[in-house]
């Protein structure tokens, strides 16, 4: 906020870069403005630097379309697990901490967070998939 008040000169073409992008976007053009976007402190649908750091962790030797396949099996490994954690007595609301003792309530966030990165780095439809993430959990 105070950048935007001090520098809208600055801000207000990054905002609108951002703003711009679509599904459609190439996905190489996508990451750089996200990439300038997060630097400034706006926040964006896919975490660049999550990209950046899943692009490094591919497996040598192992075909897009098994890291596609084991993308889509995280996100059904996270769906079946719901429930369990659902049911731990860890998963309780706790006033004094104003959350849950196991962070539970973090799980949302980083499941969008992950599931936009995996799929944004195969270059597939991250909203699709989080569809199909919500009729299997």
């Amino acid at each position: 906020q105070v950048f935007s008040q001090h520098c809208p000169f600055l801000m207000g073409p990054i905002q609108g870069l951002a703003d711009v992008v679509t599904p459609d976007t190439d996905i190489q053009v996508t990451l750089s403005i996200f990439e300038l976007a997060s630097a400034a402190g706006i926040p964006c649908e896919v975490d660049p630097a999550l990209v950046t750091a899943l692009a490094g962790s591919r497996t040598e030797g192992a075909s897009p379309e098994e890291e596609y396949k084991v993308s889509c099996l995280l996100l059904v490994f996270v769906a079946v697990s719901l429930p369990l954690l659902a049911a731990d007595p860890a998963a309780l609301y706790s006033p004094e901490l104003d959350g849950h003792t196991n962070n539970v309530h973090c799980l949302a966030k980083a499941i969008v967070q992950v599931a936009a990165a995996l799929f944004t780095l195969h270059n597939k439809n991250i909203e699709g998939h989080l569809k199909e993430f919500l009729l299997v959990s």
